[in-house]
């Protein structure tokens, strides 16, 4: 359970400016918002003010000297500039060692970018400069293996030539499906060496999901490993002819030929890959520093998986941004549960490894008893996590090897707010970075001195200095609330806002590549943002801003329902439940009632061994959230459908929501008479539906 106290603010930890939802509430109604009124009483005060001075001035010069008026002119401007800017001065105080800080890696980030932007250098030409550097520095932990950055090289080579050999050129299209061992991000590099776009598929899906994740990239080759046999055999006879199919055995490094037996086809790389020569190195043959380098896919928490366009100069801006500002070293060992086909892993830590020769420990998947454990076999000094990780490793029982670890700072997104400080001090975590930036997105932003529960940071004091911004939206279309000139309107302290990123595609680093679907892409583009004519990304996350400048994940458009004439947070009100439920897991959708307005709270909730104690979690979430926020309908579940970035899916609950008829899982409903949650049958179901039973 987590040591910090919530006093119904489910968002908080030791910041005091941070206002819970019941608070925000008042903000989203105009309470306590920024006014766009003239502030008649302030100008008043300064005329009042500026007068008193003057009189003071006159006095002193006639009755004394010119000089003496001018030093009392002097203390009083200095006292009346302390007097009236007195709560900015103090904010600068408090943020400018960090935004100083970061103004410095931020531009350490962008003399990178510049340099390559000037050699027009794709991921395997600053790779090579790595290998020439440390040749035989480890870069790839995996098991017992020992991959070195020559031996990368030579692999990602090697598979230039034999796709040069199976007739891949400049511009094609070759995707691959891989599990997390070694040669995967190798093979990307040599389908990147050869002016070839990588989109880096899902190992999760099949069927549909697979076809369209192919097709949408437009794909002309696809290498996958042969664990997936059986899914492309499935899909086969829907591909399109045109698309060649290239299957690849892993074997383990440096072991024989004879030890795992491999039946060779006209489809099969693994012979080749051993028995060809690696071709001789040259710079690549890509579309350069700001070209396409690999597509990645997005999670499909909703729909189907769209593929974000990733350049080289995107791999670099994030993963420089996390070496820089997230406390990374280049002699970092950095432990990676995460999958390489996302951008987590495989642009972030995959970028620190190519581009700054940190060493990456690589896990077929993700163990959270093995989480710290692994850290200390592999002497790891970084790890990194992402969702709902940091969680389930706090949920692992407590143990005497704790903290024998090295690990240094921790990294990644999607630590609840509810459990960092308990994660920190269990495992003497030194620093937390916790950073925010959608894979599509042109804009990242990183906690770069640990504040618990943030994500990032405006400054107060140079805010034009990083071009980001929180926006109001309408609660319900999730358009951009805009003022008489048209423009965006721009949050203010504690009030909830979309972030956005603004966009210039001169500089690398706020160029907008979004999706390789334009349509899709234009969907996530704002325009009039700031003045008429700019355009900016437009995230679809919500966020909050304190009084710092330090910036907190609310919840994502589309994840917040109305009950009760109240705006209803999912994310806020799963992070509640599952810290008053021993941290099991928890998601919160908004279903409908019948002549009710707007939605009434479910949560579905994982219950494997039936100890779960709905009348104390009545009681204990009762504490923690105001009466609104709490779920009307609970479903017990054995498991949890979750992305593969450990993020919670909820549409198809959302279909089934609480009708027993659709439903095989245990349901209840919160009876307001006996203030707790009772037992939900078709009986019941059909006496709530017909307004029998009021809830």
């Amino acid at each position: 359970m987590s040591n910090i106290e919530t006093n119904n603010n489910m968002n908080k930890t030791d910041d005091n400016n941070h206002k819970p939802i019941h608070q925000i509430r008042d903000v989203e109604r105009g309470k306590g918002a920024s006014s766009s009124t003239i502030p008649w009483l302030t100008i008043l005060v300064m005329v009042f003010a500026l007068a008193a001075l003057a009189a003071a001035v006159a006095v002193t010069w006639v009755f004394w000297t010119w000089q003496a008026g001018v030093v009392v002119l002097a203390i009083l401007l200095v006292l009346y500039v302390l007097a009236y800017f007195w709560h900015f001065l103090w904010i600068a105080v408090q943020t400018a060692p960090r935004d100083l800080k970061a103004l410095y890696c931020y531009i350490k980030i962008l003399r990178l970018s510049k340099t390559y932007t000037k050699k027009n250098w794709s991921m395997p030409d600053i790779f090579h400069e790595a290998v020439k550097k440390h040749p035989k520095k480890i870069c790839f932990l995996f098991e017992e293996e020992k991959w070195t950055f020559q031996q990368v090289e030579e692999y990602s080579l090697r598979v230039s030539a034999v796709l040069k050999a199976y007739g891949v050129k400049r511009g094609d299209t070759v995707a691959v499906m891989a599990s997390n061992y070694p040669e995967m991000p190798a093979i990307w590099l040599g389908v990147t060496r050869i002016g070839g776009i990588a989109p880096l598929i899902n190992t999760n899906q099949t069927g549909n999901t697979l076809l369209h994740s192919i097709n949408i990239a437009h794909c002309d080759y696809v290498i996958y490993g042969n664990e997936f046999e059986s899914a492309f055999q499935d899909i086969k006879k829907d591909l399109s002819g045109s698309i060649k199919l290239l299957k690849f055995t892993r074997r383990p490094l440096n072991v024989s030929n004879d030890s795992v037996k491999v039946v060779e086809s006209s489809n099969d790389l693994t012979h080749l890959l051993e028995t060809t020569p690696p071709a001789p190195w040259s710079l690549s043959e890509g579309e350069g520093f700001l070209g396409r380098l690999v597509y990645i896919y997005t999670s499909g928490t909703t729909g189907l998986p769209k593929a974000a366009v990733i350049s080289p100069s995107r791999m670099v801006f994030m993963a420089s941004g996390v070496q820089f500002l997230g406390g990374l070293r280049p002699s970092d060992v950095i432990y990676c549960p995460m999958p390489l086909y996302h951008s987590a892993g495989g642009v972030i830590t995959m970028g620190n490894a190519f581009i700054f020769g940190c060493t990456v420990v690589l896990k077929l998947k993700f163990s959270a008893s093995a989480y710290f454990p692994d850290c200390i076999k592999y002497n790891a000094t970084a790890a990194h996590y992402i969702g709902e990780m940091c969680r389930y490793v706090l949920a692992t029982p407590k143990s005497p090897t704790d903290r024998q670890h090295k690990v240094r700072v921790v990294y990644g997104n999607g630590m609840r707010p509810t459990i960092w400080n308990e994660f920190v001090k269990r495992f003497g975590i030194k620093r937390v970075s916790e950073f925010y930036g959608a894979t599509e997105g042109n804009a990242n932003i990183v906690n770069i001195d640990s504040k618990p529960g943030a994500i990032g940071f405006i400054s107060r004091i140079i805010p034009a200095v990083y071009p980001i911004a929180i926006i109001k939206v309408d609660e319900d279309t999730g358009e951009p609330i805009r003022d008489k000139r048209g423009l965006c309107q721009i949050a203010g302290v504690n009030e909830p806002g979309v972030f956005i990123g603004k966009i210039k595609p001169n500089n690398p680093s706020r160029a907008f590549l979004g999706y390789v679907d334009k349509e899709a892409s234009d969907k996530k583009i704002v325009r009039d943002v700031l003045s008429h004519g700019d355009s900016a990304f437009i995230s679809g996350d919500v966020l909050v801003a304190d009084e710092l400048g330090y910036l907190y994940f609310r919840d994502r458009t589309g994840d917040t329902f109305r009950w009760r004439g109240e705006n209803v947070s999912t994310t806020e009100v799963e992070a509640a439940i599952s810290r008053v439920a021993d941290q099991r897991d928890a998601v919160v959708y908004g279903v409908e009632i019948p002549d009710i307005e707007g939605r009434a709270g479910m949560c579905g909730i994982v219950d494997t061994d039936g100890s779960l104690d709905l009348d104390k979690l009545a009681k204990d979430i009762a504490k923690d959230l105001p009466k609104y926020a709490r779920p009307v309908f609970i479903r017990i579940m054995k498991t949890m459908d979750m992305t593969a970035t450990f993020k919670l899916r909820k549409v198809d609950l959302q279909k089934e929501g609480y009708d027993p008829n659709k439903v095989t899982d245990k349901l209840f409903y919160f009876d307001p008479k006996l203030n707790k949650y009772v037992s939900l049958g078709p009986e019941e179901f059909d006496q709530i539906v017909s307004g029998k039973i009021r809830l």
